[in-house]
């Protein structure tokens, strides 16, 4: 399973030190299959998205998942891949950036051809560069935030909701993040996604961020006197204020941290997949 990581820190840069295969089962003890791709994101001081990111194909390129990477800015996004569709290149490894802003995704889904025609129809299948649905979903969710005059949340809420409707799905579970602001979906079920309110020093007061999970670790002293918004796929710490989000929930970190929730696709996918739906490649990416 692909794994998310997102950090909004506010309006004022911090920094943050990110290993994206150092955690204590990463390389050696996990018996499931190897990750296929690596990639940080993060928005400098000027609001400009920079993301650094490596293909794995064969395992031949590990070391630059395993090198400390420390980064700043306002927003971060991090993403290891499993790949599910698409071959092992640069061009298909997330994050990917559209629009000035950064996606990630956690999850499968079909009919990529039919996705093709409506991108096609709306006159922006020249935004998808690679081979992957995920890529495909974000290439929608920009061209309905541009038709909705730039409003992100009706452009997820727009893009999802025709796939859902018009694709069989297994998971949409994503992450767009701009500068300034952030948007997180989990849908529908079948993945888990947690957010995090982290208050300054975290649930113990006074401690550097030390966040870690099967594949990604966070290290960062900035957030000991400051507070930040944490989504990931699994609980990073102790800290008991993670909350897993609803099935269905898109939520919303403005600038100022402020945390904003809303349910705007429905029950759930009209053609819902399950892992014996999913052809073996895509089943063994889904995975825990």
């Amino acid at each position: 399973m692909c794994r998310l990581f997102g950090m909004h820190a506010g309006t004022t840069p911090a920094k943050a030190t990110f290993w994206l295969l150092k955690a204590p089962d990463s390389l050696s003890v996990q018996s499931h299959r190897e990750p296929d791709g690596a990639g940080i994101g993060v928005f400098d001081r000027d609001g400009t998205p920079l993301v650094t990111k490596q293909p794995m194909a064969a395992w031949q390129d590990h070391v630059f998942a395993r090198a400390a990477r420390e980064l700043e800015g306002t927003t971060f996004l991090a993403h290891v891949r499993y790949a599910s569709t698409g071959a092992h290149t640069s061009v298909n490894t997330h994050p990917f950036e559209q629009g000035g802003r950064l996606f990630a995704h956690n999850g499968a889904f079909g009919g990529l051809d039919v996705l093709d025609d409506r991108l096609a129809e709306l006159g922006s299948r020249d935004l998808v560069l690679g081979q992957t649905d995920s890529e495909r979903m974000f290439a929608l969710i920009t061209t309905e935030t541009r038709r909705h005059g730039g409003d992100v949340a009706a452009g997820i809420q727009e893009a999802v909701a025709w796939i859902a409707e018009n694709l069989p799905v297994y998971s949409l579970n994503l992450i767009v993040a701009s500068g300034t602001e952030r948007w997180a979906l989990r849908y529908p079920a079948s993945h888990e996604l947690y957010v995090l309110a982290r208050t300054a020093g975290g649930h113990t007061g006074g401690a550097h961020l030390e966040a870690k999970s099967h594949r990604i670790q966070v290290h960062s002293r900035t957030f000991a006197e400051r507070p930040a918004v944490i989504v990931a796929t699994e609980r990073m710490d102790q800290d008991p204020g993670w909350r897993l989000m609803e099935a269905g929930e898109l939520l919303h970190v403005d600038s100022q941290r402020r945390r904003h929730s809303t349910y705007p696709v429905g029950a759930g996918p009209v053609h819902l997949l399950t892992l014996t739906d999913l052809n073996p490649v895509a089943a063994a990416s889904q995975h825990p």
